[in-house]
């Protein structure tokens, strides 16, 4: 459902990644070397080496000179050499790889066009990567792939992804890794066959006749034994070097200066201060002073918050003379971490008050430059939360307060967000934050409070009402109000056409929340094929990770839909779909309002496995959401009523079976499903005279609620009355086997209290087969006495053997006795998951390595092993095991 077609995204993700984020070309530049880099020869012929190697790896602590050794090697090359300087965020698979992709397009490489882009932020097709390496194999050309701070990738799917094209790159590819720390690939492989390439720490290291040549460099003369003992001091380290030269290069005594050096951290301190900052002119100290509050700054943005005009000038010269400012690329600069640092806690001393307008002024013009996550930074960086509520309000972006990867680092940041903020903006901000919290006093407070103001100021600010229309659907939810949710839908409806469309295409989690939300009301209010319009639409979108949650809930309502109406398998299924949805984007587990293991619960009930269906309901009353989401409320009462009705604690159920579920408007079915619950307590405790009183006034026209009303109607002695009921059921298209089964189960005890034998087994066949490929064991258990001594019979017993009664079945004779059993078919074909985790199992790893083998959830693995089990008939991991030996899928 969430795929896309990789090839017909290529072209539209030209110049973005798989979050719609704009593509950071300076990623791919090749770092300049200062004046004062070193070429160390010894390191230069040990990277030769590389040439005859397809792996190198470049290993060394921060600032040990391994960018700059890899880099001015690489710009020797004569074969193309794609650069990626890798960032936190590309330990996702989706991003690491449009990035990795778009540096090989970038420097010539002819990438075949049938590998495409990734299409979402944390998976990618194995196909693509497969045409990548048989792309790369079939070149003449040798390519060189750098990837500089592979450290910040420390996801295991991704070294298994290089791994695989690597290899299958052949000779067309060589991989050289910049790192901190040791890469999560088969290295001792790759050492064993001689073809790695190893740099570590203690090489990348400055020899004493290296750290004087480097000072030489500098301007410095030093006796060896001198520099002998810096290194010593330095242990080679290639940035306290240069940190001490550049020091040293002012002082009258630099051979003192540098032995001193080192003494203390407040030293370094001194030295960037004293000794790089002051020697610059009072306008270029002022720049940098101003813009150590940035992360990065090119020279408009540079000029915007000093007020000066000649930014361009002063970086590009300051970049010349290595003074702590690096070149990214296009114009983009950023200051060394430490200089940094340092900068601004002087910024503070010299010019107090200062910062928050630094922000402000930067949060203005990157809004104008179209990057909001950095505007919202730097707005609530300045305390400007009007402006930085406007932002996000104006940009559509208030769903990711709501859902997404995002969706914490927003709430983080609008946490300091005080009460003198007085806008529309900050109001719907507070609103969504306490929405999302399931506040809804608070929230709705909010609400009602940003629309007042919104209604009060000129026309216009369609985004504002917008959003105002996507959080009143989530109120409506929260408050089981299906007008309210009908309106809000409709103002939306017409409001999308207002705001640009450009907005909306990035960010499709606003429109898929307004679906799931009116989705969910719609549910709650029994419009059951309204209901499944709205959120098929949602469940079936491709928004990668920013639609991720509302695709879940989605998935999650379609599957009680299905339950409802009898049909656990395809609930199931679609439950499972959910889970899995969440578990692709690492997402805590479970998350949203739990109706996808609501509904495994029920499933589990359906089948008898009662632990199974406890555990799960444990699960979702953990969700801060399930408590005030009425469907998700209501369906746990029910779910939780019927376990304990099926473990005979009949008075419990009675009391968990109608719960005051805070809502404006009564649900038809939760109402119903409460009601027959209470009759079937009342048929368990033998009284079906008050089962059949409570049916008075009941609606018959759904399947579910006919055949539970005519189950009591034959409890109470009246069988042509059940039959009655279960008349205009035949032929019913959305009668599930669920429904199905009990039907038969009903007009079987009428048909054998009327003395038809033949008719009553023919019937209760006939639910037998319906109800094994689903494992539907709990009606037959429901049925009561009668049942017991049809199932006793040979031909039914048959039916019966290895799913619902333990045993194979009973044997015809001698013959059949000694003949070899074949393996029995598989119910459903196994998911692709669900073998990962048997094969797994099959190798005695515990629940808990298989889950952390496979980066998922322990709960996820129990789900996959149960939902296995069902589909091979067996109760265990051991027989699970087997039989998928037997059956060849291991």
């Amino acid at each position: 459902m969430a795929d896309i077609d990789e090839n017909e995204r290529g072209a539209a993700t030209a110049r973005v990644d798989p979050l719609g984020d704009p593509i950071l070309h300076t990623r791919f530049a090749l770092p300049t070397r200062p004046a004062t880099f070193l070429r160390r020869e010894r390191l230069v012929q040990h990277l030769q080496q590389a040439l005859r190697t397809p792996l190198t790896m470049v290993n060394g602590a921060a600032g040990a000179g391994k960018t700059l050794l890899v880099a001015d090697w690489a710009a020797g090359l004569a074969e193309p050499v794609a650069w990626l300087t890798v960032e936190a965020g590309d330990q996702r698979p989706g991003i690491f790889w449009a990035y990795l992709l778009h540096a090989l397009r970038n420097c010539g490489v002819p990438v075949p066009d049938d590998v495409g882009c990734p299409a979402e932020a944390t998976r990618v097709d194995r196909r693509l990567l497969a045409a990548l390496a048989a792309g790369l194999s079939g070149q003449d050309r040798v390519v060189t792939v750098v990837l500089d701070e592979y450290d910040r990738v420390p996801a295991p799917e991704i070294a298994e992804q290089l791994e695989f094209v690597l290899r299958h790159a052949g000779r067309a590819m060589r991989l050289v890794l910049v790192t901190r720390t040791e890469p999560m690939l088969p290295l001792h492989r790759y050492r064993a066959a001689g073809e790695l390439t190893e740099i570590r720490d203690a090489e990348l290291a400055f020899t004493p006749e290296e750290a004087v040549t480097l000072l030489g460099l500098h301007g410095l003369r030093l006796p060896v034994d001198s520099a002998r003992a810096l290194v010593e001091r330095t242990r080679g380290w290639a940035a306290g070097l240069r940190l001490c030269a550049l020091a040293a290069q002012e002082s009258a005594d630099p051979e003192t200066y540098l032995k001193e050096f080192e003494a203390d951290r407040s030293t370094v301190a001194d030295f960037l201060l004293a000794e790089v900052l002051k020697r610059q002119p009072q306008q270029t100290q002022d720049l940098l002073l101003r813009v150590s509050v940035l992360e990065r700054f090119c020279p408009d943005l540079a000029n915007a918050i000093t007020g000066q005009t000649d930014a361009e000038s002063i970086l590009a010269g300051l970049h010349r003379e290595n003074a702590f400012v690096e070149h990214l690329g296009h114009g983009w600069y950023r200051l060394h971490p430490l200089f940094g640092e340092i900068l601004r806690a002087h910024l503070r001393v010299r010019l107090p008050g200062l910062e928050p307008d630094l922000h402000r002024r930067a949060a203005h013009w990157l809004r104008g430059s179209g990057s909001l996550p950095e505007t919202l930074a730097h707005g609530a960086a300045a305390g400007d939360w009007d402006f930085t509520a406007g932002a996000l309000v104006d940009d559509l972006a208030i769903g990711q307060v709501l859902t997404g990867l995002r969706c914490d680092d927003l709430a983080e940041l609008f946490a300091r967000m005080g009460t003198e903020a007085a806008t529309p903006a900050t109001d719907l901000v507070r609103a969504a934050r306490e929405l999302s919290r399931s506040d809804l006093d608070r929230g709705l407070a909010h609400l009602r409070r940003a629309e007042e103001r919104l209604a009060e100021d000129a026309p216009g600010q369609a985004e504002g009402r917008l959003t105002c229309a996507l959080l009143e659907t989530l109120a409506a939810r929260l408050t089981g109000s299906p007008g309210r949710a009908e309106k809000a839908a409709a103002a939306a409806e017409d409001l999308l056409q207002e705001v640009p469309a450009h907005l909306l295409e990035k960010h499709p989690e606003l429109t898929a929340l307004l679906l799931t939300h009116l989705g969910a009301t719609r549910l709650w209010a029994g419009h059951f094929e309204e209901a499944r319009a709205a959120l098929a639409e949602v469940a079936g979108s491709a928004g990668g990770a920013a639609t991720v949650l509302p695709r879940e809930e989605s998935l999650g309502h379609l599957a009680l839909l299905d339950h409802l109406n009898g049909w656990p398998d395809r609930a199931e299924r679609k439950a499972l779909a959910a889970v899995t949805e969440t578990e692709r984007y690492s997402l805590p587990q479970p998350a949203g309002s739990g109706v996808e293991r609501l509904v495994l619960a029920a499933v589990a009930v359906d089948r008898d496995e009662l632990d199974r269906a406890q555990a799960l309901l444990d699960e979702v009353a953990a969700l801060p959401a399930a408590v005030h989401d009425p469907v998700t409320a209501a369906g746990r009462a029910i779910v939780t009523a019927r376990l304990l009705l099926a473990r005979g604690r009949t008075r419990a159920a009675l009391e968990a079976a109608g719960p005051a579920v805070s809502a404006e408007v009564a649900s038809p079915w939760a109402r119903s499903h409460e009601t027959l619950l209470v009759c079937a307590a009342h048929l368990a405790e033998g009284r079906p005279e008050n089962a059949a009183e409570l049916l008075r006034g009941m609606p018959d026209d759904h399947p579910a609620y006919a055949v539970e009303a005519a189950r009591i109607r034959l409890a109470a002695g009246d069988p042509g009355g059940a039959l009655d009921l279960l008349a205009h059921l035949h032929g019913e298209g959305r009668t599930g086997p669920a429904v199905a089964v009990r039907a038969a189960l009903v007009r079987a005890q009428a048909a054998l209290r009327a003395g038809d034998t033949s008719t009553a087994r023919r019937l209760l066949a006939q639910a037998l087969l319906d109800a094994r490929r689903d494992r539907l064991r709990r009606p037959f258990r429901d049925a009561g006495p009668w049942i017991r001594p049809l199932l006793a019979e040979p031909a039914l017993r048959q039916l019966t053997a290895g799913w619902l009664v333990p045993g194979p079945p009973p044997d015809a004779g001698p013959a059949s006795r000694s003949a070899p059993q074949s393996p029995p078919l598989v119910v459903e074909e196994l998911s692709g998951r669900e073998r990962d985790v048997l094969e797994r199992a099959a190798r005695m790893m515990s629940t808990e390595e298989i889950a952390a083998d496979l980066h998922v959830s322990v709960n996820t693995v129990k789900t996959h092993l149960k939902s296995a089990y069902r589909k091979l008939a067996v109760n265990r991991r051991s027989d699970a095991v087997h039989r998928a030996r037997d059956l060849r899928l291991l």
